[in-house]
């Protein structure tokens, strides 16, 4: 590390080192100055730490940074511990998109440990999403639509156990389009929470585009007051009229209060900032991921110039920046990417067929939808932050003789529209749900994001067919299959990660419902798992297991997640004793319970069934610290696999 005073190097990434926070404080100017000067230093070391993480919301902490910086600089009261009796005031975003930022403002005050400046995403670090394991975070963050709801529970508490002070809720206007937020509203006012304001950051983009393009909010003021709220509206990056709203909305004492704060997404970086972009939006690349080097470099020392500019204009000297040299992100050869196969199968399938209509939640990017939009637009429906809405969209376009493909991350469709998939699979018309995002990895955006319940909060469903493929050649097969040979509804569940596999899919290879195939030969032990990740690290365990400790294990890709064809499967074991079935997935519910239902359903008794599976919830990190730490790599399987041999000896 070295002191620099305002450059930006390529190669090199910088940040503000606490003393100049601390420095910034000291300083005799108005709280508005000090605040703008304090919000400049928080982008920068926002701006480092989404880089030094390679992956974090840029757009969306830099448009609230204003709103967060001005609440815990000049508003919050904060009681001593055990003091009930002066008022203790909450703040919380209910986006999660803006953790960097919202770190960066407690880091600036000493409220972090300086050091998780370092460690954005990383296991024993600060999470890509808000959980109640980091200091200062009062509720976990990061599913939509439940902050509002989140803070009525707590003035509720506050007001039986008379305790005061007030709650400040942060929220996205794409977060507008979830059902909850608006559900949250009315009981608000009916008992006249007059302790709640609500700040809407309303930067007029949600993931992918424009809300008008999307969801068009319309009258949002008078929307909100038809719902018994007091409303005022301001820029929300602009300090003195940000923090006059505030002012204002003290002397309300008989409603809840909500401030629509209009931002700018990306706000400090004018090539970042959305309003220097074509205004009609298709796509804002600024909202999740790690700049480029280029852009960093750009980026960084137009911060950097703004906050020396303020400093300069109070006659204080200019910043000294620490330097670090920026990670280097290794990029695996020739992996396999199985949502651009998913993107190429879905246009060659929509091609031949008319019927196929594609769903989206805001997340055309992820979900590989972008050339089907771009070829069928007539046969694309964007649905936004609203998954309940999408799923029942997509039921009445069956129940009309449409066959809809629904997406989205498949940690939200699994679970916000659990009941419109069971209402959909009453009516028994078929749908194709594909979520994407699934499983452990990647560990960067926390628990809310990542899918390790979805194979048991569907696996009941009347009709419906889960699986998951294990390369981009079974992509296309699989979805293949649930078009032409399922005459019933399919879920089918991707891994979003670039993966380099240790192994290949037979030529002959074909699939067939509840059956699976070998990828390793073997005659001691039999492992059984699915998808990409397991089945990578199952193979490396079995190569290990063969060439150092002299067992041979038959790995078998199973990609039916809740079907198991239990007359097949006895024939696999055959003579073999032991059976290891590895979840990607809560051990509840996972597959794992279902090759034991196969077992018990045929009587096998020779074979016992050990399970590897999640058993606690998922930490945040990056792929390889979390697959070590909850024992998904090669290393842990194989002292899995010699500890059950051991007891069953």
């Amino acid at each position: 590390m070295g002191d620099l005073v305002g450059v930006a190097v390529s190669g090199l990434l910088n940040y503000v080192p606490h003393k100049e926070f601390e420095r910034i404080i000291a300083l005799r100017v108005s709280a508005v100055k000090k605040t703008e000067l304090f919000a400049s230093l928080c982008r920068i070391n926002t701006l480092y730490m989404i880089a030094c993480a390679g992956s974090g919301h840029i757009g969306s902490s830099f448009s609230s940074m204003d709103i967060m910086c001005w609440l815990q600089l000049n508003e919050l009261r904060t009681a001593a511990p055990n003091d009930l009796m002066s008022p203790n005031d909450i703040f919380f975003s209910s986006k999660g998109h803006d953790a960097p930022g919202l770190y960066n403002t407690w880091i600036g005050l000493g409220n972090l440990d300086f050091d998780l400046i370092h460690q954005l995403r990383r296991i024993n670090g600060l999470p890509g999403h808000p959980d109640v394991s980091t200091p200062n975070v009062v509720t976990n963050t990061g599913s939509l639509g439940m902050g509002v709801s989140k803070a009525k529970g707590m003035i509720f508490a506050n007001r039986l156990q008379k305790k005061t002070g007030n709650v400040f809720v942060l929220t996205g206007d794409g977060e507008l389009q979830e059902g909850q937020f608006w559900e949250s509203l009315i009981s608000a006012a009916n008992h006249k929470l007059h302790e709640l304001t609500v700040i809407i950051d309303h930067n007029k983009l949600q993931s992918d585009t424009l809300l008008s393009r999307v969801s068009d909010l319309g009258d949002l003021e008078a929307k909100l007051a038809a719902f018994g709220w007091h409303v005022s509206r301001c820029d929300g990056n602009d300090l003195e009229a940000f923090s006059s709203a505030l002012t204002a909305t003290k002397g309300v004492i008989d409603r809840p209060k909500v401030i629509i704060a209009d931002t700018i997404k990306g706000k400090g970086v004018s090539f970042m900032e959305h309003t220097s972009i074509d205004s009609d939006i298709e796509f804002y690349k600024f909202h999740s991921g790690a700049p480029t080097d280029d852009a960093y470099v750009k980026a960084a020392q137009e911060l950097i110039d703004a906050a020396n500019a303020k400093l300069t204009a109070v006659q204080a000297r200019e910043l000294e920046l620490e330097t670090v040299n920026r990670p280097f992100a290794a990029q695996p050869e020739n992996p396999q990417r199985l949502i651009q196969a998913y993107s190429k199968a879905l246009l060659e399938e929509a091609r031949k067929n008319p019927k196929i209509v594609a769903l989206d939640a805001d997340l055309i990017l992820d979900t590989g939808l972008i050339p089907f939009q771009k070829e069928f637009p007539d046969r694309f429906i964007e649905c936004g932050i609203a998954e309940q809405d999408m799923v029942s969209q997509a039921g009445g376009m069956a129940l009309q003789g449409l066959l809809p493909i629904v997406h989205s991350f498949a940690c939200f469709l699994s679970s916000r529209p659990n009941e419109q998939i069971y209402n959909n699979a009453t009516e028994q018309k078929k749908i194709i749900y594909v979520g994407s995002l699934a499983g452990i990895v990647p560990g960067g955006p926390g628990h809310s994001h990542q899918a390790v319940r979805d194979i048991s909060a569907l696996g009941a469903m009347p009709g419906l067919i889960l699986m998951e493929p294990c390369c981009e050649v079974e992509v296309g097969m699989l979805l293949n299959w649930a078009i032409h040979q399922n005459t019933s509804s399919s879920y089918l569940r991707l891994i979003s990660l670039p993966w380099v596999l240790p192994y290949a899919l037979p030529v002959s290879y074909k699939p067939e419902l509840g059956k699976g195939v070998a990828l390793t030969k073997g005659e001691d032990i039999v492992i059984i798992t699915y998808g990409l990740v397991m089945l990578s690290v199952a193979v490396q365990a079995a190569q290990i297991l063969k060439a150092e400790h002299g067992i041979s294990a038959k790995v078998i890709n199973l990609p039916w997640l809740n079907q198991v064809n239990a007359v097949w499967l006895a024939s696999e074991l055959g003579t073999i004793k032991h059976c290891f079935a590895i979840d990607n997935h809560y051990r509840v519910g996972g597959q794992g319970d279902r090759i034991a239902d196969a077992m018990l359903a045929i009587g096998i008794k020779s074979c016992s069934l050990h399970r590897i599976a999640l058993e606690r919830i998922p930490a945040c990190g990056t792929n390889i610290e979390i697959l070590e730490s909850h024992g998904f790599d090669a290393a842990h399987i194989i002292e899995a696999i010699h500890s059950d041999l051991a007891k069953q000896s």
